[in-house]
């Protein structure tokens, strides 16, 4: 049924929890899990403020990249203890919704944690969820997280 899962993180209690889903399904079918952190690319606020950008660019860098290895360390030492085969993929400086996308046509069902935003937080945070659902043509398991599991 799945042989191949993806698993999209931030880092969040929301993705902790798609995680967590994602091992149980795993250990039930035996499929592989794919854990995928992708850094998103600096926003153009950032980059028209070049001068001050430039003074931090490579410490800014240097915080997501450990921020996304901790992520993904996290998320592979879960499933070496639930005994589920898994890899961490880490994508830098990309949109979050394309690699996603682009990431899933090699996996069999994707499964994310959701905020479950509304209203001016949706509108300015967006919606990756939303977006990969769009996107992409593999089978979306949405997890849907409360305001209580949101850190």
């Amino acid at each position: 049924m799945y042989d191949k899962i993806l698993i999209p993180t931030d880092g969040s209690d929301c993705s902790d929890k798609a995680i967590g889903h994602g091992l149980e399904l795993a250990q039930i079918t035996g499929a592989t899990l794919t854990f995928l952190y992708v850094i998103e690319s600096i926003p153009p606020v950032m980059m028209a403020e070049a001068y001050n950008y430039a003074m931090y660019s490579e410490q800014l860098a240097e915080d997501l990249r450990n921020a996304a290895d901790q992520a993904l360390e996290s998320a592979l030492a879960q499933a070496k203890q639930a005994g589920v085969e898994a890899e961490g993929k880490r994508v830098e400086f990309a949109r979050p919704i394309n690699s996603i996308a682009e990431q899933a046509r090699e996996h069999d069902l994707v499964i994310m944690g959701s905020h479950g935003r509304t209203g001016m937080g949706r509108i300015i945070l967006g919606s990756v969820t939303e977006g990969v659902l769009r996107e992409s043509q593999t089978p979306l398991l949405v997890v849907r997280c409360t305001k209580d599991e949101q850190a």
